[in-house]
């Protein structure tokens, strides 16, 4: 299977100026629930589904970092955790994203 450039103007990043964030700094609405499951997770997918790279693998610490400041609510997580260890919650009231075309 060949993988291919998705096509310029294309790629989430290129689009997020669109989008509005308004951060909780007191509380993340995404919360891995147990730091060592994460260690012993051999595929770490977190760190390829989300399309805004919320998560990063950091080698020399081995955890899971979280960016929940540029979360666009997509959701994925809540799926692509093959351990189900990513809680996701809406942010509390009139924090997340605010989309700029609806």
């Amino acid at each position: 299977m060949q993988v291919t450039q998705p096509a310029p103007g294309s790629r989430v990043e290129e689009k997020l100026y669109n989008v509005r964030f308004k951060t909780d700094e007191d509380q993340s609405h995404l919360i891995v629930m147990d730091a060592q499951m994460c260690a012993r997770c051999t595929d770490k997918p977190c760190t390829t589904f989300c399309p805004v790279n919320v998560y990063k693998w950091e080698t020399g610490d081995r955890k899971i970092t979280v960016s929940y400041e540029k979360c666009v609510e997509c959701g994925a997580c809540r799926i692509g955790c093959p351990y189900f260890n990513i809680e996701w919650r809406y942010p509390k009231g009139g924090f997340g994203v605010q989309y700029k075309f609806g």
